[in-house]
C-alpha cells in the first residue's frame, strides 16, 4: 500500500481550510463562488480521510513510545492498543489512497445503455429483452429514470436492438463495467428436446455527452428523412418522420424512427451521435494513456465475454473476477448490487496496485 507523505496530507487539509475561509468571507460571488464551492465539495471528503490518517499516525507514535518507556502494566496496554491502531491505520491509509485516485470524469453522468442480440437468433433477442428488464428493474431500485430512445423488436419477442437513456446519481459509475458480451445458457421454450442452447447479447454503456462536450459541424452531417417502417403503432408509415444521420468524418450512422415527430427523432438521433463520438474520444485518450495494456475490469471490450447466465444451474458467473452467484432469479429481477460492488472493488484494487507498482 502506497504511504501518503505527511506533507501531502498537510497540503490537502490546508487547501480545505483555505477554501472554507474563502466561502465564509462573503467576498465571492457568481461563477467564482460556484467554482470554489465545487472544489471544496471535492476536497472535503479527501481532507477528512487525510485528517484521520494523520491522527492515527500520531496516536501510533505515542503508543510506540509508551511501549518503550512505560512500566510493565502500561506497556502491555500500549502494545494491545498499538496492534489495534495498526489495523485501523492500514484501513484509513487505504481509504485515503482511494480518495486520491484520479476519478473518471464521466462517473456522475447519465448513460446510454445499448443492448444488441448476438449469436442465437430468436433466443438471443429474447435474452436481450431479459437484460433490458434486468437493468430497468435495477434502475427503479436506485431511483433512476429510464427513457426508451430506440428499439427494434423481434417477431418472436424481445429485441434485436434497444437503446435506453438512464439518468440519476452515479449512473455511469455503477453501470460502466456492464459493457461486453453477456451469454445465456438455457432451454428455449421452442426446444422440444429439452436441449440447452447458448445465446448471447452485447451490452454497451456509454456516458451521455452534452452539447458542450462534442462540437459537431453541420457540414460533417448527412441527414436523410424517410418514411418510418416496422412496428410502431397506427400511423407510423403515414409521414416522413424517420431520420438517418451520418457523421461523415467517422462514418457513424444513427437511425431514429420511434417518434412520429421528425424533430423529436432528429433530437434523439443527435443525442446518440454526440454520445458515441464522446465515447470514441474517451477510448482514444484511454488507449494513449495505457498503451496496449488492458485492465481486467473496465476494458470496455465489447467482443469479450464478460458474464454467463446459466438457467439450469441457477447461477451467474462474471468471468473477469471469477465470481459465481447462485441467485439467477434475483439478479434478473435487478438485484445487481453484489455484482456491481464486486466489480467496483476489483477496479479500485487494480488501480491501487498500479500506484504501488
Amino acid at each position: 500500500m502506497t504511504r501518503i507523505p505527511p506533507d501531502r496530507i498537510a497540503a490537502i487539509e490546508a487547501r480545505r481550510d483555505e477554501l472554507q475561509a474563502l466561502m465564509a468571507s462573503g467576498e465571492l460571488a457568481g461563477d467564482r463562488f460556484v467554482q470554489v464551492s465545487k472544489e471544496y465539495a471535492e476536497i472535503e471528503p479527501v481532507a477528512v480521510a487525510a485528517g484521520n490518517v494523520r491522527r492515527l499516525r500520531a496516536e501510533g507514535q505515542s503508543l510506540q513510545q509508551m511501549t518503550q518507556e512505560a512500566d510493565d502494566e502500561l506497556r502491555a496496554m500500549a502494545v494491545e492498543e498499538l496492534r489495534a491502531n495498526e489495523g485501523t491505520l492500514a484501513e484509513a491509509e487505504r481509504k485515503l489512497a482511494l480518495a486520491l485516485l484520479p476519478r473518471d470524469a464521466a462517473d456522475e453522468r447519465p448513460a446510454l445503455l445499448e443492448i444488441r442480440a448476438g449469436v442465437g437468433g430468436d433466443e438471443a433477442a429474447l435474452f436481450a429483452g431479459d437484460l433490458l428488464r434486468m437493468y430497468q428493474r435495477y434502475a427503479d431500485r436506485l431511483g433512476w429514470r429510464t427513457e426508451l430512445i430506440s428499439a427494434s423488436s423481434s417477431e418472436a419477442g424481445g429485441f434485436k436492438e434497444v437503446v435506453v437513456g438512464i439518468t440519476g446519481t452515479g449512473v455511469f459509475a455503477k453501470l460502466k463495467f456492464e459493457s461486453g458480451v453477456h451469454r445465456v445458457q438455457r432451454v428455449p421454450a421452442t426446444e422440444a428436446g429439452g436441449r440447452i442452447h447458448t445465446s448471447a447479447a452485447t451490452v454497451a454503456v456509454l456516458p451521455e455527452a452534452e452539447e458542450a462536450d462534442v462540437q459537431i459541424d453541420d457540414k460533417d452531417l448527412r441527414i436523410d428523412i424517410y418514411r418510418a417502417s416496422g412496428p410502431g403503432g397506427q400511423g407510423v408509415n403515414t409521414t416522413d418522420s424517420a431520420v438517418r444521420i451520418t457523421h461523415l468524418p467517422t462514418g457513424i450512422v444513427v437511425i431514429q424512427q420511434d417518434e412520429r415527430s421528425q424533430h423529436k427523432n432528429k433530437a434523439k438521433a443527435m443525442k446518440v451521435l454526440r454520445t458515441r463520438l464522446y465515447e470514441a474520444e474517451r477510448e482514444r485518450l484511454a488507449a494513449e494513456r495505457v498503451g496496449a495494456r488492458r485492465s481486467m475490469v473496465g476494458s470496455g471490450d465489447r467482443s469479450e465475454r464478460i458474464r454467463t447466465y446459466n438457467f439450469p444451474q441457477g447461477r451467474v458467473t462474471d468471468h473477469r473476477i471469477n465470481l459465481t452467484l447462485h441467485r439467477l432469479p434475483e439478479i434478473l429481477e435487478g438485484e445487481l448490487d453484489e455484482l456491481v460492488g464486486a466489480l467496483v472493488s476489483q477496479d479500485e484494487a487494480d488501480r491501487l496496485a498500479q500506484l504501488d507498482g
